[in-house]
């Protein structure tokens, strides 16, 4: 149940990431421009939001990991990392569609995670973990988004039919940033 969504992608392929994976930005010559996009994902109000050059473009309802919306902590808490993010890589994946590889952990994780450490709220022997990153539900499974059902291990969740709009049109290197 996305609100709006530019009336551009509704020229791209219906499953555009089908087996392409992406190290760079990507766009097609007619999506080609200076445009600057962000997303800003509300953990409290399960929220993605994609801006263009400042402007409101669309919200997309999401999931997580935990029902515990606070900051990931460590491996295997099933929570979602806040901060601001970039998307790093773009790839298919085989069940959820395709794959936004976010640059978690980044340096601000990293020093909340060692803080964290030093402070003894986290075992000494804990590990940060990685591969956070947005995608979408299993193609038969986009009642798990309607529901509200965190089923991730930490990262981004949204509809199947949905997150191949994000992908192909938002570059490598936009800028997410995740709060609660």
């Amino acid at each position: 149940m996305h609100l709006a969504i530019l009336p551009l992608t509704l020229a791209l392929s219906t499953a555009p990431c089908r087996g392409k994976t992406f190290d760079t930005a990507v766009t097609s010559p007619a999506i080609r421009s200076e445009a600057t996009y962000r997303i800003v994902i509300d953990k409290s109000d399960y929220e993605l939001t994609l801006y263009e050059d400042g402007e409101w473009v669309a919200k997309y309802p999401v999931v997580f990991g935990s029902k515990d919306q606070g900051d990931k902590m460590m491996e295997g808490d099933r929570r979602t990392p806040e901060g601001t993010f970039r998307i790093t890589h773009k790839k298919q994946h085989s069940q959820w569609g395709c794959f936004l590889l976010l640059d978690y952990p980044n340096r601000e994780s990293v020093s909340r995670f060692n803080q964290r450490k030093k402070e003894g709220v986290i075992p000494g022997s804990a590990r940060i973990g990685g591969g956070i990153g947005i995608h979408g539900t299993r193609p038969h499974e986009e009642y798990a988004v309607d529901r509200y059902i965190n089923w991730t291990e930490g990262c981004i969740s949204l509809k199947y039919s949905e997150v191949f709009e994000l992908f192909e049109l938002l570059p490598v290197g936009t800028e997410v940033v995740i709060r609660k």
